[in-house]
This record gives structure tokens, sequence and C-alpha cells, in this order.
């Protein structure tokens, strides 16, 4: 903070020297405060005396902040003629800045005076703290934390003073304590001390703002004294003291020589060097024994160890913890039991070559390292041992006995002495053998044997396994021995690696004797089929194919197949499927198109695998020429057979038929009230009221009435057709009774009445000639004759033609027929034809017949 203080000063300098000649001491700034607390506000004036050359009436005053331009608040000139500008910092928030107090010189600004702005926080309360007595500087050491910044210049002073009592009273004063810049720690020197009299101490923490100090402390100080840490040796051998024990270390140590007059007590703290074990503390050592046996340590292994004092029986602080030594525990003996396998040869009848195997388990958590491996016929302490067997350090060996042997000596071995002997006694084979044993592949690591315990129950089994042939059969083998004889089974998991065939081998051992080995091979992971059957085509046709192939034979390590997938696609890129079980070795694919070509693939599965076999591309057969005609005289047959049935149908049911041509009865066999839909009650009034006005109608002579028309099976008629004979002169026919000739006007005018008889208004609408109404009937009347109408009835039972075209047919009107000059001429009735001429109102279709539309006619 000082350096950047100074370094703004020597800018502001600089920037003085660099102004005109003219411009020099020509303002001033005066600053309220010229430090304050961080964000409070700071007000600061500019005055330019009136002896500056360039003051005049227009001169402005311009501030600036560091590089901002800051608006003044106000400019007035004094009476005595100098210009003064006033401006006020709301919140100083930067711990240092320049203020410039600026007036326009020609085309530029121009710095008149220049002033720097402090920020900050008073000092806090300084607190932690301690003191040491260090006997090695022969002073005492204090230490506080100062607490957080203040960004200003801040003073540490560490004061204190004598005292007698509990520091309530100063007795003597000792000169203060400055640390240097920027520490938080100062020493006394021991001629201003009194080591074992009672000091204050406190330290004091000033800045421009204000003024800190922290809680006294009162202390003698050789009850804070601190102790430089012993230096650690090791004991070394001697005549007169026994080795150490197996898991033990001897040490000493010695004092740092200004203290050897303090009475002190000692921490001693070991570790392993290998691992990241944590360190372990012993408790107080004397430190005037200054030597030490440690014990309870692993045998053989290295440790690191340091150690620590303080004052005994009086306050004082721990020393550092020394610089550690590093030693290594003796050995002890081997503490193992001995699993022990082996496997017998014979040689000749007078040596059998034996192959001994064994495993150590350790019978404590440190039972020494093991180094070696001794085989002997006696234990190796006993007088007039034999020569050794083996000494290895492999867990395995091979050698010789005579046949009466029965019995050999294993130990193990280090420096520091051997194992309990482990008798290896050579079982005969008499005992119950194993029931059922099995495997199950748990995972691609792992294989789980079982068995059936035989009766009576064995003391242990031994388990081995190995790779199974095609292997060497001295490959080496793995084995375990299980002592507990009531298990049925075990988990092998040691050198097991999947999709290997594993031969393992289970003997029960009994008291005495042993039961015959059983063996069985298993996969730890069977593998997938090495390839699928080959698909081959048997038999094609236009619509199927038969497919076939031979199944694979089992191999060795290879899972089963479980089932058969077939896949076959058409050039449309449609895809099928089925699925076959394992027996299966031939397949029909049916539902093919002829002339097609397939790609075809079959899959063989197991509970592991699937794989492909070869693919087989196949086309149908052709269709012949004679079953194409065939198909289409089929084809053709079923059309026809639809026609009919359609025809029949339409026939059949009126319903269907009247859609296409309406259905007329016959005029000679039918009756009104049988074909006609059912009148209303408004419809037989309206008839009713017709058949009162007929009397008095000018046109008709006679009257009759219409019977039945109040019956409710009654029907409406809904079309009716008038015909009116033109005016002219009449024909022969007209002067003859009812039963006279027959014959038609000329010219005939049709009126049509249509419509739903329900509905109570009924208007006639006029029927085109074009229309596929049917005349059965024609009612002819003579608007100018007395005589009453005739009708013309047809004994034929086809519909009449609806149109007046005349027709040459004996059975027809013929009275439409026209002479050569174009007219209709009226002819004489035959008796031959089927038309007869009878009264109009014997009609029994017109009986409830309404006219309308006549003209002068109401009805008839």
């Amino acid at each position: 903070m000082a350096g950047l203080g100074a370094w703004n000063l020597a800018r502001a300098a600089l920037i003085i020297l660099l102004l005109p000649r003219s411009l020099e001491q020509c303002g001033h700034i005066s600053l309220s405060a010229p430090i304050v607390r961080l964000g409070d506000p700071i007000t600061a004036s500019c005055t330019i005396s009136q002896n500056c050359s360039r003051l005049d009436s227009e001169s402005h005053i311009v501030w600036k902040l560091e590089a901002e331009l800051q608006p003044g608040e106000r400019q007035q000139y004094l009476p005595n003629g100098t210009l003064q500008s006033t401006i006020t910092l709301p919140h100083l928030n930067r711990s240092r800045a320049l203020l410039s107090c600026c007036l326009h010189w020609g085309n530029s600004l121009q710095i008149l005076d220049q002033a720097e702005l402090q920020a900050g926080y008073p000092p806090a309360t300084p607190h932690n703290l301690s003191c040491l007595m260090n006997l090695t500087t022969n002073s005492l050491t204090c230490q506080w934390e100062p607490g957080p910044n203040t960004h200003l210049s801040t003073n540490f002073t560490l004061k204190s003073f004598k005292s007698r009592g509990n520091c309530q009273s100063r007795e003597d004063s000792i000169p203060d304590c400055v640390p240097e810049d920027g520490q938080s720690h100062c020493s006394i020197p021991r001629k201003h001390l009194q080591l074992y009299q009672n000091m204050g101490i406190w330290v004091q923490a000033k800045n421009a703002l204000g003024t800190s100090v922290s809680p006294k402390l009162c202390l003698v100080p050789m009850d804070v004294v601190k102790l430089e840490p012993p230096t650690l040796w090791a004991l070394g051998p001697s005549p007169e003291v026994a080795p150490p024990q197996p898991g033990c270390l001897r040490l000493r140590w010695e004092t740092w020589k200004p203290s050897l007059h303090i009475d002190q007590k000692c921490e001693l703290r070991h570790q392993p060097l290998l691992g990241e074990a944590s360190w372990d503390l012993v408790g107080a050592l004397p430190s005037r024994t200054l030597q030490y046996e440690l014990c309870g340590l692993l045998p053989s292994t290295a440790y690191a160890l340091q150690m620590r004092c303080t004052r005994w029986r009086l306050p004082g602080h721990w020393s550092n913890w020394s610089p550690s030594l590093e030693l290594t525990t003796t050995q002890r003996a081997p503490t193992v039991r001995m699993d022990t396998w082996w496997r017998q040869r014979q040689l000749d009848p007078r040596t059998v070559d034996v192959q001994l195997f064994w495993q150590p388990v350790p019978l404590e958590e440190d039972s020494g390292q093991i180094q070696g491996y001794l085989v002997s016929l006696r234990p190796s302490d006993q007088a007039g041992a034999d020569p050794m067997l083996c000494n290895t350090t492999e867990l395995n060996c091979t050698f010789q006995l005579p046949s009466e042997a029965r019995e050999v000596i294993l130990e193990a071995y280090n420096t520091a002495g051997t194992s309990h002997p482990t008798p290896v006694v050579f079982l005969e084979s008499g005992g119950p053998p194993l029931g059922r044993l099995h495997t199950v592949a748990r995972d691609p690591h792992s294989l789980w044997v079982g068995w059936e315990p035989p009766s009576p129950q064995p003391r242990g089994y031994v388990i081995e396994w190995g790779l199974g042939p095609p292997s060497p059969s001295g490959s080496p083998k793995t084995w375990r021995m299980e002592h507990n004889g009531s298990i049925a089974g075990t988990l092998l998991q040691e050198n097991i690696r999947p999709f290997q065939l594993y031969e393992i081998t289970v003997t029960p051992l009994y008291q005495d004797t042993k039961g015959p080995s059983q063996h069985i091979y298993a996969y730890s992971q069977e593998m997938a089929p090495s390839h699928g059957p080959e698909l081959h085509l048997r038999h094609i046709g236009k619509t199927w194919a038969q497919l076939e192939w031979v199944p694979e034979a089992p191999e060795l390590g290879r899972s089963p197949l479980t089932h058969y997938t077939i896949f076959w696609t058409n050039a449309q890129d449609r895809s099928f499927s089925t699925v076959l079980n394992a027996s299966s070795h031939s397949f029909v694919l049916r539902g093919l198109e002829p002339s097609s070509l397939y790609h075809v693939h079959l899959m063989a599965a197991s509970q592991v695998w699937a794989t492909n076999s070869t693919s087989l591309t196949l086309m149908t057969l052709a269709l012949e020429e004679s079953e194409l005609h065939i198909l289409l005289g089929l084809f053709g047959l079923l059309v026809l057979l639809i026609c009919l049935c359609g025809a029949a149908q339409l026939c059949c049911r009126p319903s269907r038929k009247n859609p296409l041509w309406p259905s007329v009865p016959d005029p000679a066999h039918s009756s009104l009230g049988s074909w006609v839909p059912t009148i209303t009650t408004e419809w037989l009034g309206q008839i009713s009221e017709m058949n009162q006005a007929l009397t008095p109608h000018p046109y008709v002579q006679d009257t009759f009435q219409l019977p039945s028309l109040r019956d409710s099976s009654m029907p409406p008629i809904t079309k009716i057709t008038v015909l009116e004979e033109e005016e002219k002169k009449p024909g022969p026919w007209e002067s003859n009774d009812s039963s006279g000739t027959c014959g038609l006007p000329s010219l005939v005018q049709a009126y049509v009445l249509q419509g739903d008889p329900r509905v109570p208004r009924i208007q006639p609408q006029p029927q085109s000639g074009t229309s596929d109404q049917v005349l059965y009937v024609q009612v002819l009347g003579s608007p100018t004759g007395p005589r009453p109408g005739h009708y013309l009835r047809c004994d034929s039972t086809q519909p009449l033609l609806g149109g007046l075209t005349p027709s040459p047919k004996s059975y027809e009107n013929l009275w439409f027929q026209t002479s050569p000059l174009g007219t209709p001429e009226p002819l004489v009735p035959n008796p031959e034809d089927d038309c007869i001429f009878e009264p109009l109102l014997d009609f029994p279709l017109l009986q409830g017949l309404q006219v309308s539309g006549v003209e002068g006619l109401g009805g008839f």
C-alpha cells in the first residue's frame, strides 16, 4: 500500500513539473479529510488565484477522479478575486484514488493540482496471541493473527510489562517490540525478561482511522518454554544384554544439552515404512532412562520412529518431533499349519516315487516370514536325524522312499528357527467313495463342485483341478483341502479361465485311511457352436420349397443347440421367419409366389450363443399355360355365378326390382285395394266431396258412387292420366252405346296428379311424354258430347307402353294408326282383338278416380 501511494505522489509531482510556467501556483486542492472509511463521502475544493494569467470570466474548473470526469457542485468567485470550485464524492469505493483539478488551456485540459484520496477500515482487534520461550535463541517469541485487511497502512506493536501479582499492576516497563512490515510475530530478548516472574503482554494495532488492542496475556516465561527434540539412536548388540525378542526393537536417545537440567517426559511414535498405516503413539517415557525396548511389532518389518519431549511436572510446550529413525524388527520362527497331499508311484518292489504337496496356513496374524521348507524322515532338532529329503522354497517336492516308509516330516524355517514339525502319513485307500459327483459353472471364472457325503462322515476332502485333455498329463494342478467333512460341495475360484475344460478330482479323507478318488470334467463356460449346419434345397414347387440340413455333431466345450430359426426374404424385402426345435432337420416353406426369388438362411442357437449357417437363394417354379387357362376359367365361372346370384336376387325380391322398372299390376287381374297404398283420413274426405260434386257437373249425365272409399284398406291414387278428345266431327263409334265400336281422339292432352296423399293440398303436375309412366288404361271423355266417356282395357299380361307411338301390333291401340294424310283414323273394333269397350263406370280401377285440370270439368 505504501509503495502504491508513493508512486501516485511521484506521478503527481511529475505532472506538476510538466505544467507551463504560466500555470505554476495557479490552483490548489483542499480536502475535507485525506483518509476516510471505505464507502464514506469526501469533499474537495479547488481554488485558482487571481494572478493566474489564464484566468478570465469564462474560465471553468473541471474535476477528474483518476481518468473519469466528475461534475463539480458549484463554482464561484471569492471577494479576493479567486475562483473556487467544490466537489463531493458521495461514496468513495476505492482504497486509493487520485483527484485532479483541471482548467482548459487552449484545446487541451491542463491539470492545476492533484490530491491522493485514501479509504479503508479501522484496524481489527488482534487475536490468538500466544508466546513461547525458546531456549535456543534465549528469547520470548509471541505471535498473533492480525485480522482482516484494512486497506491502510497499519502498525502493530507488541507491548509488555513486569508484574509481581496476576498482572493487575505494573512494576517495570519493557521496551515495545515492533515487528517487521507484514510480520505478525515478534521476539523479546532475554535481557528484558525475568524467567520466573509474571509478565503482561498484549498487541496494539494502529492506522489513520483508529487503534485497537488485543486481550492481555499474563504468563511466566519458563512456563511457556519449548524444548528442542531429542536425538534417537539404535541400541546395538551387547554381550551383557540378550538379543531382542521377535517383534521387538531397542533404541536410545540423547536430550538437548541446554535442557539437561530440566526434568522431561517424552513420547515415542512408530509407523511401518511400507503401506499406509497411521502412526501409533507410545505413552510417556522417562527421559533419565535414555533407552527403551519397543515390542508388539510385526516381525521382520521396517519401522520409522520419532520422539518429542516436554517439561516434567511443570507447565511447558511439547517440542517438535525428532527426525525419523528407521529400524527393522527381528524375525520369529514360522507358526503355521501345513495342509499336505501326495501322489505315489511304485518304481520297483523296494522303491516308491512320492510327489508331496503342501500349503502353509498361518495360525496367527504375525506368523513369521517363511524362507524355506524341509522334508525329512525325522525332525531336524533330533539327534541323529537322517539327511534331508527336500530343502526347497516351492510348495511341492518329489523324492523317493523305501516301500515300507509310511511317514515323513515337513517343516518351515527362517533365520529365527523352524516351525512345529508336521507329520505326513501316507494313508492307504480303503474308505467308502463319494456319491454323485457333479459340477456347475457359476461364472466364467469359477466352478461349483458338489457331491453326496459318504457314510461314515469323512474328516475332510482333497479337491484337485487342472486343465483336462488334450492338455499334457504333467500340467500343474491346483488343490485344496477342506477340513469340514460335513460339507457337500465347494466353490473353485483359483486358476479358472473361461472356455476351458477342467478335470476335477475329489478324494475323501478318513481318520486312518482315504477313499477312492473320483473324477469329473467340466467347462467353466461353454462356447457357442463353431458353425451352423449347411442348408440344402431338397424339392421346390410353384408355391413351396422343402429345405433340409444335417445337424452338426456335438462338440466338446460347445453348448448344445436349443433351437433353429429359419429366415427368408422375397424380392420386395419382406422378411419371414419361423422357429424350430433342435430335433428338426427339414422344413417346408409354404405360401410362396410362383416364379419368385427368395433368400433363405438358417440360424442355430444355444443357451450361450447363436451362429448363422450358409445362405441359400432359390426361385420357385412358374405356372404352366394349361394352369393359367384353368385359373382364368375358374375366375370366369366365379364372375358368372356372382352375376346369376345377383340377377336372381333382383328378380325374386320386389324391393330390389322396383328401382330398375316400376311394378305395374296386370289390369285384367288386379283390384284397386290390393296394390294402392293406404289412404289417410283427409284423402277420404276429399274423395267424398268429389263424389258429391259429380252429380251436378254439366259434362256428366250419369252419376255413380265410388264404392268402399271409406274403407281403411282402400289405397290412395297418386297418378291419374286424363285424355280429352279434340273437338271434331264425331265418328261413327260415338253414335253407339257403351258396347259400341272402339276408337281414340286424334289429340290427347294428359293431366297427371302426383304427390304424397298425406299432404292435404294435392297439386296436379304435368307429365312429359318421355316419362317412365306406364298407361294401362285410356280414359276417354268428350267435353261436348252428352254421352258418358269410355275406357279401353286390354287383357294383355304385359305392361302397356307409356308413349303414344302407333304400333302395327293387333293387340295394341290400333286407333292411333294414321292415315296416309297424317291424321288419325278411327278403326272399327274387331271382335277378335283383345280390346273391348265397356262403360266407363264399370272399370273397377277408376272407382274413386278424381280428375282435375280440364277446362270446366271438376270431376266425373
